[in-house]
């Protein structure tokens, strides 16, 4: 089960119509929030990331950004709680993907996002790596 992260606070399990409460909190996204997630470089590289490849272990990430575990850590959480990720724990692994109740709008400028950046040298490069991860395949048969 996911679980969210609310910047106002308030926890899942405190609210009645859990449902409601997430399409309400989720569509109150703004395009400020939105850009200032994308300003960043180490967090538009792991959004196009999981943009393109739905969802990713922490591990993943860390091995195709090239950069350090609290680094990327860091950056996930900042997105999880404006409400652009969502997180689920299996075992150890901990994966991320893009909010699935964002509003369309959200979804159109991730697309033309992907499309504009991921042809670019770096962006290129974290996908190679994570396609190269040795392992990668065993752990996603076992646990993703």
């Amino acid at each position: 089960m996911a679980r969210l992260v609310f910047l106002s606070g308030l926890s899942w399990d405190n609210h009645s119509d859990h449902a409601a409460f997430i399409k309400t909190t989720v569509n109150m996204i703004t395009p400020t929030t939105l850009f200032k997630c994308l300003a960043d470089e180490t967090r538009l590289r792991c959004v196009v990331l999981l943009h393109k490849e739905g969802r990713l272990c922490v591990c993943e990430l860390t091995h195709a950004l090239d950069l350090l575990q609290p680094k990327i850590s860091r950056h996930l959480a900042q997105l999880r709680q404006s409400n652009l990720l969502l997180d689920s724990r299996e075992g150890q692994w901990v994966y991320y993907q893009i909010n699935p109740e964002l509003p369309a709008w959200v979804f159109e400028i991730l697309d033309a996002t992907v499309k504009q950046v991921g042809a670019e040298a770096k962006q290129q490069k974290d996908s190679d790596r994570l396609h190269a991860m040795a392992g990668r395949q065993e752990m996603m048969s076992c646990c993703g």
